[in-house]
């Protein structure tokens, strides 16, 4: 009997193979596991910008739980005895008390602070590079032109949950940010007055608004971000990752790393080191020193107070629009907020957008895993070009007071700067850029029928200098000529095969146009064509 216990026991698996085991049998992790954890990735510099975005957003979500513990979302009145002497005795919110307390009274409190607000920031950074990455490389078209709206989106609830987020200190400056937003949604005609009163809890500023702040910031917004941080990943998962063009790159495969164990590897140190660079700046680089400015008094604003970088071109629209008012029927429209307040969606939709026009212009239907270098694109280049050049002109109208400040300059000139730059300044960049994008593809066209120049200069008999140019290997032939050149729509004949007249609708007419302007003549330079390729190298105009 007790050498049958002990074969049983020799048979008996390991705790944790039982444990998984259990799991499997009820969540299926076996074949999860099997269909994921050896997925591939392919190995470039520029995706890890979006894991910067998650990583920083990880670092969000600790720091604030933290956070959480310690700070009181309430505007009660109190009187400061803390550490801080120069505000002893001062009357303040129990909001701005409590994030004083964690500033100098809590262990730690103060890193945990700064590296909460610096991983904002660079969330919202990295989040706007990786969606230019993403644009500029054409990486939104389909099956992803869903994941792309998910990106937009958390880029635009990160702004709104950064807002919000500032501004519950109940400090000066944040002060005067809620200020700021209550005029803009006072100017909303009919409702404005309501929305005011029910957001901040009675006249501004109210007795409410640190308190449901609070809970948009903690509850309500992160959590929309993360359901959609959730489904962007998955959506990843499911579409597999492009790649740039290459060598045995094509839409039906990918070439890279698997997920376990070198990716996953990659990105534990990554995380590790984007942790380390942000906690870095939070100990050396302050931010937001609310001591420095004391609790928040209606009467008071403090001086050249400015939102987040990622906010500014919202208070650029404001402060460059003339102060234009109506009356009607009694009741004044301040167009010089509300039309602001138009715009500024305005500005977000343009670029979220853009996908569904393209794919409309081009009627191209087809899945595209392989990603277009930004120059081959040049229609799409210049558009994307525009529009960040539209974002910083607002962002300059955002800061005019310090610019005139910091260069001497007149408030007045630099607003009008940006009136005027509002409309000329991303049509110029678009053109410079589509310039520039037919100067690299005229230049990539001369490197595969002549070779890289390679700085040798020889003498010929006759006494001719010329300069020695070095073939390209195949790998560099194939990834500068590997890319599609779209040619441009044209309207189906005015009579049919059957002698009946079609008259095109102004929307084909309409789409036409566009496709000529993304893809007509003079939006790209013709590729080198195999023909030209041999009879340049065979001759002897080839150095």
């Amino acid at each position: 009997m007790s050498t049958s216990t002990a074969s049983d026991n020799r048979r008996k698996a390991p705790a944790g193979e039982r444990v998984a085991d259990w799991a499997d049998g009820r969540l299926g992790i076996y074949s999860l596991a099997k269909a994921n954890m050896r997925k591939i990735f392919p190995d470039h510099w520029s995706f890890m910008l979006g894991e910067v975005c998650l990583y920083s957003f990880v670092i969000i979500i600790l720091t604030g739980v933290y956070l959480t513990l310690f700070f009181h979302p309430s505007m009660n009145e109190v009187v400061y005895h803390g550490s801080y002497v120069p505000m002893q005795g001062m009357q303040m919110s129990e909001a701005f008390k409590s994030t004083m307390d964690i500033s100098f009274d809590v262990r730690g409190g103060l890193l945990i602070r700064q590296i909460h607000h610096w991983s904002a920031l660079i969330f919202l950074a990295a989040m706007f590079v990786h969606m230019m990455r993403v644009f500029f490389t054409g990486a939104f078209r389909k099956p992803r032109e869903v994941n792309w709206l998910f990106g937009f989106l958390l880029f635009v609830l990160g702004m709104f949950t950064g807002f919000t987020g500032y501004s519950l200190p109940d400090d000066l400056l944040s002060g005067t940010g809620v200020r700021f937003m209550e005029g803009a949604v006072l100017s909303v005609p009919v409702v404005g007055t309501y929305l005011s009163m029910f957001l901040y809890g009675g006249e501004f500023p109210g007795g409410d608004f640190v308190a449901r702040f609070f809970s948009i910031h903690v509850l309500l917004l992160p959590g929309i971000m993360l359901g959609l941080l959730v489904a962007h990943l998955i959506l990843v998962f499911y579409h597999k990752h492009t790649q740039f063009p290459g060598p045995g790159r094509k839409n039906e495969n990918v070439v890279g790393m698997p997920l376990l164990p070198v990716y996953m590897a990659k990105a534990g140190g990554f995380f590790f080191l984007v942790f380390g660079v942000i906690a870095a700046i939070a100990a050396v680089a302050t931010i937001n020193p609310i001591w420095a400015m004391g609790p928040y008094r209606p009467d008071q604003v403090s001086t050249g107070a400015q939102p987040d970088w990622y906010m500014g071109f919202s208070e650029g629209l404001i402060r460059v629009m003339p102060g234009w008012e109506i009356n009607l029927w009694g009741h004044t429209l301040v167009l010089g907020v509300f039309i602001p307040l138009v715009i500024f969606p305005l500005v977000l939709a343009a670029i979220a957008v853009y996908p569904f026009i393209e794919s409309w212009v081009t009627g191209d239907k087809r899945e595209h895993h392989l990603l277009d270098r930004p120059r081959n694109a040049p229609t799409r280049t210049a558009f994307g070009a525009a529009w960040i050049s539209w974002y910083f002109v607002l962002l300059i109208g955002g800061g005019n007071d310090l610019w005139a400040t910091h260069f001497h300059l007149s408030i007045n000139s630099i607003t009008w700067f940006v009136r005027v730059g509002f409309f000329v300044v991303p049509v110029l960049v678009f053109l410079a850029t589509r310039r520039i994008c037919l100067g690299l593809q005229r230049r990539d066209k001369d490197k595969v029928l002549h070779g890289r120049e390679s700085g040798i200069i020889k003498r010929l008999p006759h006494g001719e200098f010329v300069e020695v140019h070095e073939p390209l290997s195949q790998e560099q032939l194939h990834t500068l000529t590997a890319h599609e050149q779209p040619r441009p729509l044209e309207l189906e004949p005015s009579v049919d095969k059957n002698g009946v007249v079609r008259k095109p609708s102004a929307t084909q007419r309409l789409r036409v146009k566009l496709s000529k302007g993304f893809y007509g003549e003079g939006t790209q330079i013709p590729k080198a064509t195999a023909e030209e390729y041999q009879e340049i190298t065979s001759g002897h105009g080839h150095h």
